[in-house]
């Protein structure tokens, strides 16, 4: 085909008020389906079929020729690779996380495969990608102008509707022209990105699916942005069970040695992509506090428990926390000082309140929540706790000589003290490989533990106690040419389009999508 500009009734009809109109409707019939992940997968299989109803009903109004549609069946091998997420998602109160086989009975992909005449060396063949699944809470949609708000309205149901906008287009164009497609166009509406990307994992173990094409474009949210690479991520968790050790205080150790490792990952990460360095180091669950590993923790409480002068003790764990407040914003700068775009108010109010209590103080340390990738704009109030407490272990010996007794750290409303449950995030770059990421922080948050454990002369092995998996999201970081065949027609595409400035450099996402499934 020529270039859109030799094609001026294209671009009539992609600017025409019939279409966006129709497009409209269509992403708002999307939106009203609710594909968040939740435990009765039943529920959730009749929504995603609910959407390949509506995908498959306007397809089959365009009339492309050669084509076929398709649902395709997860394939139960994706359980036994790398790349494979545990769905977590359907643990439900004490019934364990389903297997593969449970997880996807009945579940699919939709398919759409047009064929091409293959003839003559041009063109190559393509595939799309975008995925139907949406992010925690479900949010109905609202139409307010030009704009659709809601759940999925950009990610990533705007994509799917996207491409379809694209396929009435093109089938139009052939239909009149009596042309058809050179080589093999095919495009993947997948369920369960935001899970992991098991969805796409299972199109991308299909070997003879993998030879209909010769380059993949996967859809997101990118502000009309084209990046031949993403950053990784994964998502870890750590435990630990040690009777006789304080775990809550072991944990401040364990955050600050994830800190520092993640902060050499960082500085290693040298890449003409990610000139900006998009990596960080998210604490998102405490025990009973947070809510996803990759969210930023917005509040957790402690204790401080003394058994004798809780008066005396009170002015002296102040100025110990004022201290380990300013050494925190020393590094990670101070949210009371930084506006909230949306609200104009201070991202945090004041970092921390502390209550006197019959038995010591209460300590509630304030964030600002976000998506990890947000983590330098926001804060993290895991990682500031943990600054706090480390301090106070550190300097126990003069809090009980100003209380005249023992003093010890506890997390405030969690009844197994003896347990330690945390988990986050890491950022990683195409400089490293995720197995070396999940070694590293693995022997991090042991280092950490055993710095505390050797520092209160507990005789245990941190390597034996302290437990890091990585079975929730681990998505590896790639990089593809920026300057090859398919990325300079994909500019080219963008420039005439009129999306892509002349002057923008081709950089890497600063996001892990279902790209790297394909890309590695």
């Amino acid at each position: 085909m020529n270039e859109i500009n030799d094609h001026p009734e294209i671009r009539a009809a992609a600017s025409s008020p019939a279409l966006a109109q129709e497009l409209t409707d269509l992403l708002r019939r999307l939106c009203q389906v609710d594909t968040t992940p939740r435990p009765d997968v039943g529920s959730l299989s009749r929504d995603e079929h609910e959407c390949f109803a509506i995908i498959r009903q306007a397809l089959d109004g365009y009339n492309l020729e050669y084509a076929r549609v398709e649902e395709t069946p997860i394939g139960r091998a994706i359980a036994e690779h790398p790349f494979y997420s545990n769905p977590a998602y359907t643990e439900s109160g004490d019934r364990p996380m389903l297997s593969c086989a449970e997880t996807y009975a009945g579940r699919c992909n939709l398919l759409l495969e047009v064929d091409g005449a293959e003839r003559g060396n041009d063109g190559i063949s393509l595939a799309l990608n975008a995925h139907v699944d949406v992010v925690l809470p479900y949010i109905p949609p609202r139409v307010e102008g030009q704009t659709i708000f809601g759940r999925g309205s950009c990610d990533d149901k705007g994509p799917v509707v996207s491409i379809l906008g694209a396929l009435r287009l093109v089938a139009e164009h052939l239909r009149r022209h009596r042309l058809r497609l050179n080589r093999h166009l095919t495009v993947m509406f997948v369920i369960e990105e935001e899970s992991g990307g098991n969805g796409s994992l299972s199109l991308a173990l299909d070997g003879e699916l993998r030879r209909r094409y010769d380059s993949i474009g996967v859809l997101e949210c990118t502000s009309s942005n084209i990046h031949p690479g993403n950053r990784g991520a994964v998502w870890y968790k750590v435990e630990a069970q040690l009777e006789e050790a304080n775990l809550f205080e072991a944990s401040a150790f364990i955050v600050g040695a994830m800190e520092d490792e993640g902060a050499a990952i960082k500085a290693e990460s040298d890449h003409p992509l990610f000139p900006h360095r998009p990596v960080q180091t998210c604490h998102g669950i405490l025990g009973p506090y947070g809510a996803h590993p990759s969210g930023i923790c917005g509040e957790v409480c402690f204790d401080i428990v003394a058994e004798e002068d809780v008066a005396a003790l009170i002015p002296v764990v102040t100025e110990r926390l004022d201290a380990a407040v300013a050494e925190y914003v020393q590094r990670y700068g101070d949210k009371t000082l930084v506006l909230d775009k949306a609200t104009g108010k201070p991202k945090v109010d004041h970092h921390y309140d502390l209550t006197e209590t019959e038995t010591g103080a209460t300590v509630r340390v304030w964030g600002a929540t976000g998506h990890m990738g947000s983590i330098l704009e926001n804060d993290g109030a895991i990682t500031k706790m943990a600054t706090m407490v480390r301090r106070l272990v550190d300097d126990r010996s003069s809090l009980e000589q100003a209380s005249g007794g023992p003093v010890h750290c506890r997390l405030h409303d969690w009844d197994q003290q003896a347990l330690l449950v945390m988990e986050g995030g890491q950022g990683f770059l195409p400089t490293h490989a995720i197995d070396d990421v999940q070694e590293r922080l693995r022997g991090a948050a042991q280092r950490g533990a055993q710095t505390y454990f050797e520092q209160m002369g507990i005789s245990a092995w941190a390597r034996d106690i302290v437990v890091v998996t990585y079975d929730k999201l681990h998505n590896a970081a790639f990089a593809g040419p920026a300057d090859s065949p398919t990325m300079q027609n994909a500019i080219a595409a963008a420039t005439q389009a009129g999306i892509w400035p002349k002057d923008r450099e081709v950089r890497g996402w600063d996001v892990s999508c279902d790209a790297r499934i394909f890309a590695c």
